[in-house]
């Protein structure tokens, strides 16, 4: 690793206050046994060692997601890190030595890079420790010597504006940055930041024997994530960009270099990874196309694109997950076909070409909207400007497209299907020199995680929750059933409809609509508790996709910007008719509810369409977007201001679409939910909303939840806030 990690722009030491991050030992907090587990738990995130024989992963089997280690095939599992702090990832070194994981203490946004020994010793903090600072996990490099970690830390230009202007009417304080976007104050420019983040991406040693090497650093930037580098340590292979607009970055590592760009699709942060030579990107994009696909970049000597072309393609199914198995030979490819998913996979050629129907030869770009560019460092323009070097695509010729893959007759050549036993894969990773880890969820099953050994049929790790201990004791999950409403304007909707089990057809039910975060999040078909909770009350759910959900093609994840929110207020209200048309519903007796975005839609669609709901149960969302973007981290904000709108030059449009500004509207019970440790949507947003409900004669709770923050992650929250929403929906619906 290089010796001088010195910040580029402050010169200052790497081991210094502000530089660059340094490990710090720990008490080990390991556990040969481990708490007693729960039989009802969850098992995901897997990682596993070089040699394909050990996994670690996050489990929920001591009531809150925990660092865990076990063999593949094996029943005897061991706690790694039995701390408090909530487990969200981890990765285990190609060498062995280390497994790298994030954790959220207190359940907050402000996460901590940790690595311990796979025996549970010699455990350290990476990054995220000092006081405002978050962190999260990248790649390793290909022999193991580093681990990439991206920091995030405020950084304040000129004066405080919170200081200097008037906070927004309903603003409280906590702890941690704020934000306040657009305040005019001297200094901002362009409504700037008071307060933004700093993004740095550094390779670090767990050992802290080498100094930390920076790849890249960048202001007012969303994300930043290092998902790749090369064989040789020469390039780097970064995710960055708000929701919406993420790009893939090939950055030369030496002196941080970007070589070319290239718009990558939401989801999944891990969208690709090099060919052995380095000549090659694989990336799960949606370059130019309404839909995912693999595609593959080419690259000269010098780490420039020379040609761009697609390996495999589905017409209206999106490349969900993308991973390289078997030593680089074969890519596994997980398509979401309208929430559920199709896995498969398929050869890789040597020195980075695609043995799939002679695809990997040059060719120009073509997609599915036009021939477009890939863009040289920065972003301003197509590579081949000041550089020298010739764009990725000059003519209008077709590109060399391998044949839709899934479809009947047209597989790319050597493509093997993978029968699934569940309806979703949420990660797939290397195990061994020719198998692989699947993590599935199911609408039937808790999350868990099966071994596919070699060309074998998946089975289930002995470590993962049986069927049948789904929800011992009680009723089985319910299967849903798909459905496709049709908005006031034409669009074609989403959903999935759970019935109550024993209900006669026929019989209209009192009904939960609950609604998705993101915005660009997905209904999927799987096991939630908190449906089988309602649905064990008698009351079904009806969870749709609206207009800016994703799954269904990048044209309906955006048709919900700027003004298009109107629009997705008003699917609410056509997915509600539709259940009710249908005779599924009881016109009577409807009821809405979200987390997230979709807690900010619950409230929208209640002073929207207050004669449509009975009640309505808002988890972590949004009342007052001024608030809102004053309170949120600033990576947040700057993500944010893409998807609502920037909060000085729309100010009157979101001003337009906050709840707050229609409360007067509000005719129903509210129950509010939030984590006490949420810094996404500050816990402010419920009680401002609680507040003014109450103000104006209405009955209305906030339920706030200690030691969570934005997702609820313990078990006895999670049992806290569904028994305590589904006695709020009972009430108000079976009364």
């Amino acid at each position: 690793m290089a010796a001088d990690a010195r910040h580029r722009l402050t010169a200052e030491s790497p081991y210094g206050a502000s530089g660059a991050p340094w490990t710090q030992p720990l008490a080990d907090a390991g556990s040969p046994d481990g708490p007693r587990g729960l039989a009802a738990h969850a098992c995901w995130y897997p990682t596993v060692d070089p040699g394909g024989e050990r996994v670690a992963f996050v489990c929920d089997r001591g009531g809150v997601p925990q660092l865990w280690t076990g063999p593949v095939d094996g029943e005897e599992v061991r706690l790694l890190d039995g701390g408090p702090d909530h487990v969200t990832e981890a990765s285990w070194s190609p060498d062995g030595r280390w497994i790298a994981y994030t954790v959220a203490p207190g359940g907050s946004g402000h996460t901590r890079v940790l690595c311990v020994r796979p025996d549970g010793s010699d455990r350290r903090i990476l990054a995220g420790a000092d006081p405002g600072s978050s962190a999260y996990l990248g790649c390793w490099t290909r022999d193991g010597s580093a681990v990439a970690v991206t920091i995030a830390e405020p950084v304040t230009d000129g004066p405080d504006l919170r200081a200097l202007v008037g906070r927004p009417p309903g603003w409280t304080g906590r702890d941690g940055p704020a934000t306040l976007l657009g305040a005019g104050a001297p200094g901002a420019e362009d409504g700037g930041l008071a307060v933004r983040d700093r993004l740095a991406a550094y390779l670090l040693d767990p050992a802290g024997t080498s100094a930390p090497v920076l790849l890249a650093d960048e202001r007012e930037a969303a994300t930043l994530r290092v998902c790749d580098v090369s064989q040789d340590g020469g390039l780097a292979l970064l995710r960055r960009g708000p929701r919406g607009r993420r790009e893939a970055v090939v950055v030369r590592v030496s002196d941080r270099t970007p070589l070319c760009v290239l718009s990558v699709a939401d989801g999944d942060p891990w969208i690709g990874r090099f060919s052995a030579d380095a000549r090659t990107v694989w990336l799960r994009s949606d370059h130019e196309r309404e839909f995912a696909a693999l595609l593959a970049l080419r690259l000269d000597e010098a780490g420039r694109p020379t040609d761009l072309h697609t390996v495999a393609q589905r017409p209206s199914s999106d490349l969900e997950l993308l991973a390289v198995v078997e030593s680089g030979g074969r890519a596994v490819l997980s398509w979401n076909d309208r929430g559920t998913s199709e896995l498969e996979t398929l050869p890789l050629g040597t020195s980075g070409t695609a043995a799939a129907n002679g695809v990997g030869g040059t060719g120009p770009v073509n997609g599915t909207r036009g021939t477009a560019p890939v863009r040289g460092a920065g972003g301003a323009g197509p590579v081949g400007g000041a550089g020298g070097t010739a764009p990725v695509s000059s003519t209008g010729g077709p590109a060399r497209t391998a044949a839709p893959s899934g479809t009947p007759g047209a597989a790319p050549l050597g493509s093997r299907v993978v029968e699934l036993d569940h309806e979703v894969v949420t990660r797939v990773t290397p195990a061994g020199p020719d198998g692989m880890l699947v993590a599935l969820s199911g609408s039937r099953r808790r999350p868990g995680v099966w071994h596919v050994p070699g060309t074998a049929p998946p089975r289930r790790t002995p470590w993962s929750a049986r069927d049948h201990e789904t929800v011992p004791p009680g009723p089985p999950p319910v299967r849903p059933m798909p459905l496709r409403p049709t908005a006031r304007d034409g669009l074609l909707l989403g959903g999935w409809y759970h019935r109550a089990p024993g209900r006669p057809p026929g019989d209209p039910a009192p009904c939960v609509l609950h609604l998705h975060g993101g915005p660009e999040e997905q209904e999927r078909p799987v096991f939630d508790p908190l449906y089988h909770e309602l649905l064990g009350r008698g009351l079904d759910v009806f969870a749709p996709d609206v207009r800016g959900s994703s799954g269904w093609g990048r044209s309906f994840r955006d048709a919900d910007l700027g003004t298009g929110r109107f629009a997705a207020i008003e699917d609410v209200a056509a997915c509600a008719a539709h259940v009710i048309e249908a005779g599924l519903a009881d016109p009577r007796r409807l009821a809405v509810m979200g987390h997230s975005y979709g807690g900010y839609l619950t409230l929208a669609s209640l002073v929207w369409h207050p004669e449509l709901f009975r009640t309505g149960v808002t988890v972590c969302g949004m009342s007052d977007f001024a608030t809102f973007f004053a309170g949120t981290e600033p990576w947040l904000a700057d993500s944010a201001a893409h998807k609502y709108g920037h909060p000085d030059r729309d100010r009157a449009l979101l001003q337009s679409l906050s709840p707050m500004s229609r409360v007067d509207a509000l005719r129903v019970p509210l129950l509010a939910v939030h984590g006490e440790h949420d810094t996404n949507v500050p816990p402010s947003e419920s009680e401002q909303i609680v507040h003014a409900a109450r103000e104006r004669g209405l009955e209305a709770e906030l339920l706030l939840l200690h030691e969570e923050g934005h997702d609820f992650r313990r078990a006895e929250s999670r049992r806290l806030f569904r028994r305590t929403a589904a006695d709020w929906l009972q009430r108000w619906l079976t009364a």
